[in-house]
């Protein structure tokens, strides 16, 4: 087996790993409001979120595009495939990181943040308009959008049923989270399993085992939405009482608002747009909005706080550990 061959291997395995993790560490995201508001047993729900994120996996490729093509452009041969299997090592070890103290950060960003580290160390092509208009004001745009939303459903909500039993209301409102976890579960593999999608066929690409403009083979597509089914059924219990619990207590009405308006701006950022946004950014943006509709001091600020401030680390740390993996991978193997 060549070097080069085997670093294709490598550098699939490697992303496959990073698929899982993001499965386990955005578990979160799809379920924890169901859960928190009892609509689902957790491992219903996990079972479910791992189903639509296969499903999801299958309904798209733009956003895969965008990572694979519109990042970074990496030289072919083995000097590209270290620069891609550092990125995913930034991506994965920022992952842990929040996992392990239970912050929602993005898995996406992470990943991004790898590529863009490691093509820096290694003085390849950054496509800055590309990480500006695909990632950088999508990542503004999608918690505002997401908050905006969630507390437009949420006012609504509360005039529509403000002359209903609260007891019936909830009861119903319980039954219309297993339909809004769904479709959260369902925008997550549409938009997070691409993601892996898109490095498999970058490495391909530099391996020389792929064209640029060859579709994304029907393998990787499958392999990707697997690996991110089988982590979200592993679960990320940490991360979930932080959604679930932490930033507010949530009630079913609510829970249905926040999913309703994350999976809607998932839909329409992947379908409509090929952007690689944020599904921990847009649900608990979208909690923190059905929050404030009910007062501002309902929301757990602080906890809030913490949040925001492992999403503005995220994309730096995860580049600096992926340069830093570089250096490493580079000596070792060329």
């Amino acid at each position: 087996m060549d070097l080069t061959l085997a670093l294709v291997i490598g550098v699939v395995v490697v992303a496959l790993v990073f698929d899982y993790t993001n499965g386990f560490h955005d578990a979160a995201n799809a379920i924890a409001t169901s859960v928190s508001t009892r609509a689902l047993t957790p491992r219903a729900a996990l079972f479910m979120a791992a189903a639509m994120n296969f499903l999801g996996a299958h309904l798209g490729t733009q956003v895969a595009a965008t990572v694979g093509k519109g990042i970074i452009d990496a030289p072919s041969g083995s000097h590209g495939l270290v620069i891609v299997g550092s990125g995913l090592i930034g991506a994965i070890t920022w992952n842990l990181v929040t996992w392990y103290f239970g912050l929602p950060s993005s898995s996406s960003h992470a990943l991004i943040g790898g590529l863009v580290g490691a093509a820096l160390a290694s003085a390849s092509t950054v496509h800055w308009d590309g990480v500006l208009e695909k990632v950088v004001i999508p990542m503004i745009l999608s918690p505002l959008v997401g908050f905006s939303l969630a507390g437009l459903i949420m006012i609504a909500i509360l005039w529509g049923f403000r002359r209903s039993q609260p007891s019936k209301t909830n009861r119903g409102f319980r039954l219309a989270q297993t339909v809004s976890a769904a479709a959260m579960a369902l925008g997550h593999g549409l938009q997070d399993a691409q993601k892996t999608m898109g490095v498999i066929f970058l490495a391909l690409v530099v391996g020389g085992y792929q064209n640029d403009g060859d579709p994304i083979p029907q393998w990787v597509i499958l392999s990707a939405a697997t690996a991110i089914s089988l982590g979200t059924y592993a679960g990320g219990w940490r991360i979930m009482r932080t959604l679930g619990r932490r930033i507010i207590a949530l009630d079913p009405p609510q829970g249905f608002a926040a999913e309703a308006a994350a999976a809607t701006v998932l839909y329409t950022a992947a379908i409509g747009f090929g952007a690689p946004i944020s599904t921990t950014h847009t649900i608990t943006s979208a909690i923190m909005g059905v929050g404030a509709t009910k007062r501002l001091s309902a929301v757990r600020w602080g906890v809030a706080g913490n949040i925001v401030t492992a999403w503005i680390l995220t994309i730096p740390a995860a580049a600096l550990v992926a340069a830093l993996s570089y250096f490493a991978l580079h000596w070792m193997v060329e």
